[in-house]
């Protein structure tokens, strides 16, 4: 049985957490001061120690130092009520092995407890030495004050593990990741509500949707070579990696990069950003008669060529020479490959993917498809066998014989959703599952990101008291009308529109033909 301290003052307003814990077979030992935490492990070995950090008399910091000093293997998690980066930054250089901000839940102290002890048996067991040290090293990182390009990297290397334990095919050390990557989701959400309104300002901003095509690709294109932008709609970046190795086989990998989706990660909002080089609100403005808001009829992405053309002749390179195909379906795709040697003249070619959109659609409407596709992992299964017989991928093999250049991204990415969140609106309210834009919404606060003002964030407003929230992590709306019914048909689905890494750190890769 693992064995638990915590330390505390306040120890028995903690007893609903205890019971909670013993309950999951962990023994807790409570004491209710630094002094009183020594005295017992000098007479015990624990597993894992909970540490507050404001007590009375030795505080939290000071009693951390002599237990390290003692007892450094045993994992400490710090409990604490301050944000303050001077007492984190010490308790981290401490090397605390995880901290919470009071108050704490029975869950988030059951996550704590599974990453720090459970992981550590399993990836003993389990795993290399390598994940071991960067798992550690990674979890550190999460909890701290990190950057765009910071949070580019740790994407990319729980993408990379996420990966690479697959291959082994133990669940519960999958399960340990999935942890942590839940962690980093909670946290990558609160990056982007404390920073996403200075990005569209243009302060400290990553690439972004209506930047794509200015900073990707403009500067590729060239009359000494043709290029070809290829943008299959709603590829997460693990997607892109499990089909790499085939395009690798024609490409050399110039640039493995990420940018950031704008908000809605919708195709109506993020994908005619791209093509259009706008913001929603300015696409709105200056094309108002095709831009389409959620509550009107008809398709909202049908002016893609358009936007594109006008977008290339205000970046200076002309209407010309530049050709838009969309493919929505597997005939429109065979066509399309006997297409490709006319194109060698353009200075740049488009192609629309749509058929990683459908299947996530599919698999919310159809039994059989979910059933294929029931995680991440046969998700990315099934993407690379499709890809392996599309027309997709014999359209990147003439393209390869242009001695092209290649871009491939796409417009937003999707998340499996696994929590319901109860909202209340009127019909006037969009039916997306991960952001809602009305007048009327009752919403909990603590599961959103809240605009109360769409101006400010280049978002079209139906009426003046119109607002979006947008969900974090993997939540879903679900309405109070058969709450049960609705939550249970959603539930392990893929969405998007809200704010996840999935959904807004997405891929943009530059290749080049060999």
């Amino acid at each position: 049985m693992i064995k638990i301290l915590w330390a505390d003052d306040e120890i028995e307003l903690l007893k609903p957490h205890i019971i909670y814990l013993e309950s999951k077979g962990y023994n807790l030992t409570s004491a209710k001061s630094g002094d009183e935490a020594l005295e017992i492990l000098d007479v015990n070995t624990f597993d894992l120690i909970f540490l507050d950090e404001n007590m009375p008399g030795l505080n939290g910091l000071e009693t951390l130092t002599i237990i390290k000093e003692k007892y450094a293997n045993v994992p400490v998690i710090m409990i604490t009520k301050s944000e303050e980066e001077s007492i984190m930054e010490e308790a981290i250089g401490s090397k605390i092995s995880d901290y919470l901000i009071k108050p704490v839940n029975p869950n988030q102290i059951l996550l704590a407890i599974k990453k720090n002890i459970d992981s550590n048996r399993l990836v003993d067991q389990r795993i290399t030495s390598n994940y071991q040290q960067d798992f550690r090293n990674l979890s550190l990182k999460i909890s701290s004050n990190l950057d765009k390009e910071e949070w580019y990297k740790i994407y990319k290397k729980l993408v990379y593990w996420e990966l690479e334990l697959e291959k082994i095919g133990d669940n519960s050390i999958e399960q340990i990741l999935e942890m942590q990557k839940s962690d980093a989701n909670s946290q990558y959400f609160k990056f982007v509500k404390n920073n996403y309104k200075d990005w569209l300002s243009g302060i400290n901003s990553p690439l972004m949707s209506h930047n794509l095509i200015r900073k990707k690709v403009i500067p590729l294109v060239t009359d000494a070579t043709p290029t070809y932008m290829i943008l299959i709609d709603n590829l997460r970046y693990d997607q892109w990696k499990i089909i790499e190795p085939y395009i690798l086989e024609d490409f050399n990998l110039i640039d493995d990069d990420l940018y950031t989706s704008i908000l809605p990660t919708s195709t109506q909002y993020s994908r005619n950003s791209i093509f259009s080089g706008l913001l929603p609100s300015e696409l709105e403005k200056k094309y108002p008669n095709k831009w389409k808001n959620d509550e009107d009829e008809g398709g909202k992405n049908n002016y893609e060529n358009d936007f594109l053309l006008d977008n290339f002749q205000r970046l200076g390179k002309g209407r010309d020479k530049i050709s838009y195909t969309k493919i929505t379906n597997i005939d429109s795709g065979r066509k399309t490959i006997s297409k490709i040697m006319n194109m060698k003249s353009n200075l740049l070619n488009v192609i629309v993917y749509n058929f990683v959109d459908m299947l996530s659609h599919a698999r919310t409407d159809m039994k059989v498809i979910k059933e294929l596709a029931d995680d991440d992992s046969a998700y990315r299964s099934i993407t690379a066998s499709w890809f392996s017989h599309s027309p997709l991928k014999d359209i990147m093999n003439e393209i390869a014989k242009q001695k092209a250049n290649l871009i491939i991204t796409t417009d937003h990415g999707t998340i499996n959703v696994n929590k319901p969140s109860r909202i209340i609106g009127d019909r006037s309210v969009n039916s997306n599952l991960r952001y809602k834009q009305g007048k009327n919404l009752n919403f909990n606060k603590n599961d959103v990101f809240i605009i109360n003002n769409p101006n400010e964030y280049f978002l079209p407003s139906q009426n003046l008291s119109s607002k979006y929230i947008f969900a974090k992590e993997d939540l879903y709306f679900v309405y109070q009308n058969n709450y049960n019914k609705f939550a249970n048909l959603y539930k392990n689905t893929y969405q998007h529109g809200g704010i996840s890494m999935e959904e807004m750190l997405i891929p943009v890769i530059s290749l080049k033909s060999k």
